[in-house]
């Protein structure tokens, strides 16, 4: 455990960074969420993943800016270069669109990501659905918002150094603009869905930039339906899974691949992976996140697929 106590120089400022594609009425939220900061970043910087900009955003103190990144599949991380590219701030703070933040986000990071302090993560809860709709309010949301079961939980104060770099998801994360600078961004040959976070991380180890988690931090994640394991997002899945062994000798998204394996949906062509089928309904039905559920699960699909489920329930 670190116990931190942030020296912030008063000139320093903070860009607030997301991408989006789709989801005009997450991304509403997510500003709405930056105007109720009890400091407000600098600026927004959009990383527009479509051909049209968004339109009929909230009213804000701090400018927005939109940036187009185009492709066909999702440039996950050619976006993310992009938005930290075009940003002024010393802090960058990158917010998932389905990510609300909490009041004290901005501040919190201020203190956290300073140089040296390499990537640091905030807290996430979860929401079911039907809560951040019109209206919402900041106690509403504590009131039923919870932790993922197989997530890390934040330290008790301050940071914790996370010193395995498959933890780090890009939900919701900080890092000082001399880090980023470190770090060496994001690969861009990672394109559509999966491995881009895990192959940061592992850059980040390898070049000397320390990963923490932090107390606080925190974001509301707005219920949307998809699926865990991600078997829409296969193809890429594979292929991406082939650049991460081809630069460090291993794959990576084990755990989606097994879930694969075992549902039919992936097998062996010699040394390479294939898709078998298209996944149906009733695959659909097991990983799909229900509308009472905060979030979906691999670990829970797995289970299933194992029996571990089914015997645990007789």
């Amino acid at each position: 455990m670190t116990s931190f106590t942030p020296s912030v120089p008063e000139n320093t400022t903070v860009s607030a960074l997301t991408l989006a594609r789709g989801r005009a009425a997450h991304l509403r939220n997510v500003i709405l969420g930056l105007t109720r900061q009890t400091r407000q970043p600098d600026e927004l910087v959009i990383g527009v993943m479509q051909d049209r900009l968004y339109d009929d955003l909230p009213q804000t103190d701090f400018p927005i800016r939109q940036v187009q990144v185009t492709g066909s599949e999702l440039p996950l991380s050619r976006a993310r270069n992009t938005v930290a590219a075009e940003a002024t701030g010393d802090c960058l703070v990158f917010l998932d669109v389905d990510c609300i933040p909490a009041p004290e986000l901005i501040a919190d990071y201020m203190g956290y990501a300073v140089p040296g302090n390499g990537l640091i993560m905030g807290e996430v809860n979860y929401l079911p659905a039907g809560t951040a709709t019109e209206g919402w309010s900041y106690p509403k949301l504590e009131a039923v918002a919870v932790r993922h079961s197989d997530r890390q939980g934040p330290p008790a104060e301050g940071l914790k150094r996370c010193n395995d770099y498959r933890c780090f998801w890009s939900l919701n994360f900080a890092i000082h603009r001399e880090d980023w600078d470190r770090s060496g961004g994001f690969d861009e040959r990672f394109t559509g869905y999966g491995g881009e976070d895990t192959d940061f991380g592992r850059e980040l180890d390898e070049r000397g930039v320390p990963i923490h988690w932090a107390k606080g931090a925190k974001v509301f994640h707005q219920h949307h339906p998809h699926c865990m394991p991600p078997i829409h997002h296969i193809p890429s899945i594979l292929r991406n899974t082939e650049i991460f062994a081809d630069k460090w000798g291993h794959r990576t998204m084990n755990h989606w691949l097994t879930a694969f394996r075992l549902m039919g949906l992936v097998g062996s062509d010699g040394d390479a992976l294939v898709q078998l089928r298209e996944p149906d309904a009733d695959d659909f039905a097991l990983c799909e996140q229900q509308s009472d559920q905060p979030y979906a699960n691999t670990a829970r699909v797995l289970r299933y697929l194992r029996g571990e489920e089914r015997i645990a329930a007789e």
